[in-house]
């Protein structure tokens, strides 16, 4: 039976742990606002009261260094504290979706990786993030929830404080992300959350190659009142439209629907300063999913706060939204599962690739299902551990490709490991992995 169902997902932009300094909360303070200050908690709790006088600024300070934003779980101790609530039956079943299901997670892990200094101590490494949270699932049987992508470009200073859009300043970081994600980890990316919910036209081009799920677009009406977001800056989605169905985005424009292979959906704010979920929204999705039959009302908070606060805050719109609409029903998904819930194509099976591995060539074909863009992600990793990517010679569009190994490339001899990983065109991945003989540059192993 089909039901008119609006899909609630919950997005995590998954960084880990973030330390703040009192010192280091003045200092945004004054290069937000051009607010010089001594650091002090006195200092700090009038300006949380509002008790200053900053020319009619007071308000968007005051929600700027709200104390629910500066209460930061600040080391993985605080994050496996919090997360020993979240992810408890207790918890995720305070409210059942009308199929008996507790609460479910979208956990968007990345890499804190070449920053020049680490004053907020984020956990830096390849794989870090995304290992704890890989491991907790797994510990606590959270097989429900999903692990998805999250990047963030590095600002021209290399600081981790600043925030920057550029993917083209940054390939070499997502490509070596990528590289580890497939030959250490055997995993590739499905759903992409963006950093700072920026996009631009260089990223717009390189999640249309390789990621079929995007849950970006932070169409919002009211402008906001923080220094640092207004005009459009890092987050820009005021041409998108407001649906809570997703749209094919524009070649030219990703904020435009158009032609292009992946889904944007739109996905709001909780637990932050701007572009906040409200009852309204809530309402206009669960109106959307009566008229067209199906829609997702996604929102997204960060790890390194209490996401149980914000769980029990969407909770309660859930229920005085949904009192208007009884004939829709609400369903807690992952973003993936939500994305496919709602694809408008023909079901395809899987993706499934064959990976060979010769003395010259690599060759890779589909045996089953359909790969997400014009080809798989070809990864290699060398006997002195540096990882690389390159592009596939196609030999059959969407079907079969090849790659040369040889002195304009790299030789066999030199290659430990060689992988290749795709989504596929309605989701789900495939990795492929093989393994060359140290000794006689022949493939000892080939599995995922």
């Amino acid at each position: 039976m089909n039901y008119k169902t609006l899909y609630i997902v919950h997005c995590i932009d998954t960084e880990g742990p973030l330390n703040e300094t009192i010192e280091a909360t003045f200092e945004r303070l004054e290069n937000l606002f051009g607010i010089k200050m001594a650091p002090s908690k006195k200092h700090l709790e009038k300006i949380q009261n509002m008790e200053f006088d900053f020319n009619g600024k007071e308000a968007a300070i005051a929600k700027c260094f709200s104390p629910e934003l500066l209460n930061y779980n600040r080391n993985w101790g605080d994050i496996e504290f919090m997360l020993d609530r979240a992810l408890s039956s207790d918890f995720r079943n305070q409210m059942l979706d009308d199929w008996e299901q507790g609460w479910i997670y979208s956990w968007h892990c990345m890499d804190h990786v070449d920053y020049l200094d680490n004053p907020r101590e984020k956990p830096i490494g390849y794989n870090v993030v995304f290992d704890f949270y890989r491991q907790k699932l797994n510990e606590t049987g959270s097989h429900q929830d999903e692990i998805n992508w999250h990047y963030h470009p590095l600002s021209l200073s290399r600081r981790p404080m600043y925030s920057a859009t550029s993917y083209a300043n940054n390939y070499y970081h997502l490509l070596q992300i990528l590289c580890r994600r497939i030959l250490d980890r055997g995993w590739f990316p499905v759903v992409n959350r963006p950093g700072f919910h920026a996009e631009r036209p260089d990223s717009h081009a390189f999640l249309e190659q390789w990621i079929p799920f995007d849950y970006a677009n932070q169409q919002y009406i009211e402008p906001t009142e923080q220094p640092d977001l207004q005009g459009g800056r890092f987050g820009d989605w005021r041409r998108s439209p407001a649906t809570w169905r997703g749209y094919h985005p524009s070649h030219d424009d990703y904020q435009v629907p158009g032609n292009c292979r992946r889904t944007i959906f739109r996905c709001l704010n909780i637990g932050t300063r701007f572009n906040k979920l409200t009852v309204a929204h809530v309402r206009e999705a669960f109106a959307e999913a009566y008229d067209k039959g199906k829609a997702i009302l996604a929102f997204a908070n960060h790890d390194y706060r209490d996401i149980c606060k914000d769980v029990d805050h969407v909770r309660e719109l859930l229920g005085i939204a949904g009192k208007d609409f009884p004939d829709v029903k609400i369903k807690f998904s992952g973003a993936e599962a939500a994305a496919q819930a709602l694809s408008e194509s023909n079901y395809i099976d899987p993706l499934e690739m064959v990976l060979k591995v010769e003395e010259r060539e690599v060759n890779v074909s589909v045996s089953k299902g359909r790969i997400f863009g014009p080809q798989p992600f070809l990864a290699i990793k060398s006997r002195d551990g540096n990882y690389y990517h390159d592009n596939f010679d196609e030999v059959i569009p969407g079907e079969k490709w090849r790659y040369v190994l040889d002195e304009q490339t790299i030789p066999i001899r030199d290659i430990a490991e060689i992988g290749v990983g795709s989504a596929g065109l309605l989701g789900h991945y495939d990795v492929q992995k093989v393994t060359v003989d140290q000794h006689n540059s022949e493939v000892i192993s080939n599995g995922d």
